[in-house]
This record gives structure tokens, C-alpha cells and sequence, in this order.
């Protein structure tokens, strides 16, 4: 009591060294935990005072470390929603490996738990800054993502997307692709 350790909140060290406030070094995941307990304490308690420390000095007044926390907050629920956004428009594969067969990426209407109107084909997917691929469902049809009310488009859905790419030995426009071992 009387102590803030909001870090534990997203680490789960509760140790002596973890129970601190200083949150600046969190990642967006880690920032939108201590966001949920946020939420969850003001929603279910009455607040009953404020600690004085890193986020409000002696007259309860917010600091210039409590404005950045929120900041790092907004980022990390922008950043959240952008990659909501980027999984509708690029739904993760259903995949399978053996031994046997290999590898083998398929799409569906609810591929990467994503219910939609079209099937797609697997294409990889590099983001920048990322390393590595991994599969995505492609929409072949209509226009681009993001434009529903294009009219000048090749009506070939995200297939022109510069970050993807075709898997070696697949067919360009099939559901599934099977890479042997």
C-alpha cells in the first residue's frame, strides 16, 4: 500500500526490484496491460486519493511522466488498431507441417479467425522493419484495401501489394499451397 509498482502490472515481476513505477521502457504490449488494469480498477473501485511520486506531485497534479505514459497509451492503442486493421486486410493462413508432406498453407472464409465474404490465396508477407515472412490470405478480386470506391483498378484485390510475395512452386491464384520438405 502507498507504493505505486505499475511495471509489475505488465512484467508480473513482483519482485523488490520489479515493484517500481517507472513504465518509460514498456513495450506497446506491455503499456496496453497496465492500460486493462487501469480500466479494470476504474470500473470496478472509487478512487479514493492520488500517490504522490513519478505521476502526481504534492498537489495531486499530474507530471510530465504521467502526460508521457499516456502518450506511449494512445500509441499503443493506435498501434493496436492499425494491426487489427492489417489482419482484415491480411488474415493469417491456416498452415500445417509434417515430417511426410511438408508444409502446406491454406486460405479460408475464417482463416487467421477471420470471418469474411472471400477465400484469398497465400501469398508471404514481409512487413519493413520485420524480419522474415510469414503467410497472409490475399483478396484477388476488387479494388485494393482501402479504396471499396475505386474505379480506376485492376480488379485484382491486394494482389499488387509490394510487400508480398509468391510462394515458390504454387500456383499464382490457388487456395493452398504445398511446399514439399
Amino acid at each position: 500500500a502507498g507504493r505505486d509498482a505499475s511495471r509489475a502490472f505488465a512484467t508480473g515481476d513482483f519482485t523488490r526490484a520489479g515493484l517500481v513505477d517507472d513504465v518509460s521502457a514498456l513495450s506497446p504490449g506491455e503499456v496496453l496491460s497496465i492500460q486493462s488494469w487501469l480500466s479494470f480498477y476504474s470500473d470496478n473501485y472509487h478512487p479514493v486519493g492520488k500517490l504522490v511520486g513519478r505521476f502526481y506531485d504534492e498537489n495531486g497534479a499530474p507530471t510530465e511522466a504521467l502526460r508521457q505514459a499516456e502518450a506511449a497509451i494512445a500509441e499503443a492503442l493506435k498501434f493496436q488498431e492499425e494491426s487489427k486493421q492489417r489482419k482484415q486486410q491480411f488474415p493469417p493462413c491456416n498452415s500445417e507441417w509434417s515430417s511426410a508432406k511438408g508444409s502446406r498453407f491454406w486460405c479460408s472464409r475464417q482463416s487467421g479467425g477471420v470471418n469474411r465474404d472471400w477465400t484469398g490465396v497465400p501469398r508471404k508477407l514481409y512487413r519493413p522493419g520485420s524480419r522474415g515472412s510469414h503467410c497472409v490470405c490475399v483478396r484477388t478480386t476488387g479494388p485494393p484495401w482501402g479504396q471499396p470506391d475505386s474505379t480506376e483498378h485492376s480488379d485484382r484485390g491486394d494482389l499488387d501489394n509490394p510487400h508480398l510475395e509468391e510462394y515458390d512452386g504454387c500456383h499464382p491464384l490457388a487456395e493452398q499451397c504445398v511446399l514439399k520438405v
